[in-house]
């Protein structure tokens, strides 16, 4: 690993007061909207750290922006600190323990990517002090990734529109430029109401709401052959109208959450969704109404800005993680099957090492796409600005994202030294930006021509609001 880059040194120096803030958001984990504790704790870093900040960013009470600099182009460093549910577990230890009743936990590593980009933050923000160079960085704090698009809230509100260009990154098993490839998704709820009736005595009288949920649902698994293949649709019930078997269940609501490659995808699969409830409701004799709860863009890549953080990463080289790290990474690996290991390969489409139990490479840019994507707010704010993410190793090879074992590893040192890599990598590619007046414009000038082609339009309706006390 190289230390010549006059950035890193900037991050290393406030290293300690940042894995502090990873780890206390860990001890307080929150689900999407209600992170306000984890939203304080970044907010208060902010201003101890010379930001000023601007609070209930779009309306929503838990996101939160810091800005710092002059004049010049702007720099969005974006992060997210909210949590899971069902996934509480004890830090440091390699079999399941749940320590909290309520069951959320840092399952997905937000504890770790929101202190990381406001470390790049305050480490550009301290380099334009220090070089008296005219630019602007800004941290985004950002509720609700898990499911709730706030960020997707948060650009239809014009929260990016003056902004050049966004970096972030994610919590990842291997070291890699994202290749930027995600579903576009929205989640409906689809509320069916009927009529009440005894279900021995006189179950003519009655219609059933529960009937038109199982009915949709039926008609949604015929449809899954013939839909493209990487579409998907999953759904669960948040009223399944009642523990009482002898009641027709005069109301029920289930949530379908339709994800396709692309928004024009998405939108006819919607379309067909919407059919399937319409029907099912005139089949059993209900009325349906329904109400967008959230819904992203799939990410678009920006070659420039790729190639840019590629050559950051590569000058920095792979976090330098030590025996101690491999030992408990063994110890994790242990609980993952041969196929969970195989996967973190396989998506870069590598041959697996299933003796590599931490990431000690960075995968090369041009590989081929393997398959498998998921789905993220920073999606829609890839449309409104040239975006570009890293992954960045922070467990064990073959960890999956949504388990225990990652957090397990969330207040781990690897953990810390993965998070503090991970602010470099982004600190030194907007410090590139900065000092490089060419990417930004090419930068620019690659998403002008992506929407030219692809215009944007905002997946969530206009009269929606941020799903805040109802996720």
């Amino acid at each position: 690993m190289r230390n010549d880059n006059p950035i890193w040194s900037f991050v290393d120096a406030k290293g300690p007061e940042f894995t502090g803030l990873a780890d206390r958001v860990f001890d307080t984990p929150e689900l999407a909207y209600t992170e306000t504790k984890s939203c304080a704790q970044h907010t208060q870093m902010l201003r101890d750290q010379g930001f000023r900040v601007t609070e209930n960013v779009a309306g929503i009470p838990t996101a939160v922006m810091g800005e710092a600099g002059t004049g010049g182009p702007i720099i969005a460093i974006l992060g997210e600190y909210d949590a899971l549910p069902g996934l509480s577990q004890e830090p440091g230890l390699a079999e399941p323990k749940q320590i909290a009743d309520h069951g959320f936990g840092h399952g997905c590593g937000h504890n770790l990517l929101g202190s990381a980009a406001l470390s790049a933050a305050t480490a550009v923000k301290d380099w334009l002090e220090s070089e008296g160079i005219e630019g602007r960085v800004r941290y985004y704090g950002c509720p609700a990734e898990e499911g709730g698009a706030a960020k997707t809230y948060m650009v239809r509100d014009g929260q990016f529109d003056d902004v050049d260009i966004a970096i972030t990154w994610h919590p990842a098993s291997f070291n890699a430029v994202d290749d930027m490839r995600s579903l576009a998704n929205t989640r409906i709820d689809f509320t069916f109401t009927g009529k009440a009736a005894h279900a021995a005595g006189a179950p003519e009288l009655g219609r059933s709401a529960l009937d038109s949920v199982e009915l949709m649902n039926i008609g949604i698994n015929y449809m899954r052959e013939h839909m493209p293949d990487a579409a998907r649709v999953h759904y669960a019930y948040l009223d399944a109208g009642g523990i009482a078997p002898n009641v027709v269940q005069a109301k029920a609501t289930v949530r379908q959450l339709i994800r396709s490659p692309d928004l024009a995808g998405l939108q006819s699969l919607v379309q067909r969704v919407r059919n399937m409830a319409d029907g099912a409701a005139l089949m059993s004799g209900t009325a349906v109404t329904s109400q967008v709860f959230s819904a992203v863009s799939n990410l678009i890549g920006n070659r420039p800005l790729s190639l840019a953080m590629q050559a950051e990463f590569e000058a920095l080289g792979p976090v330098p993680f030590d025996d101690q790290d491999k030992a408990f990474a063994t110890d994790i690996r242990k609980s993952l099957a041969r196929e969970d290991i195989a996967d973190t390969f396989q998506r870069l489409a590598m041959k697996p090492d299933y003796d590599k139990s931490m990431c000690d490479f960075i995968a090369p840019l041009d590989r081929p796409f393997m398959g498998g994507m998921g789905s993220t707010d920073v999606g829609d704010v890839s449309w409104a600005v040239p975006t570009v993410q890293a992954r960045v190793a922070t467990c064990a090879v073959g960890t999956a994202l949504h388990t225990w074992q990652q957090t397990a590893q969330g207040k781990a040192p690897a953990a810390h030294k993965g998070m503090l890599h991970a602010a470099k990598v982004m600190a030194s590619t907007a410090r590139k930006a900065l000092t490089d007046p060419a990417l930004i414009k090419a930068a620019k000038g690659a998403h002008r021509e992506h929407l030219a082609e692809f215009p944007y339009s905002c997946p969530i309706p206009p009269e929606t609001t941020p799903p805040i006390g109802a996720a």
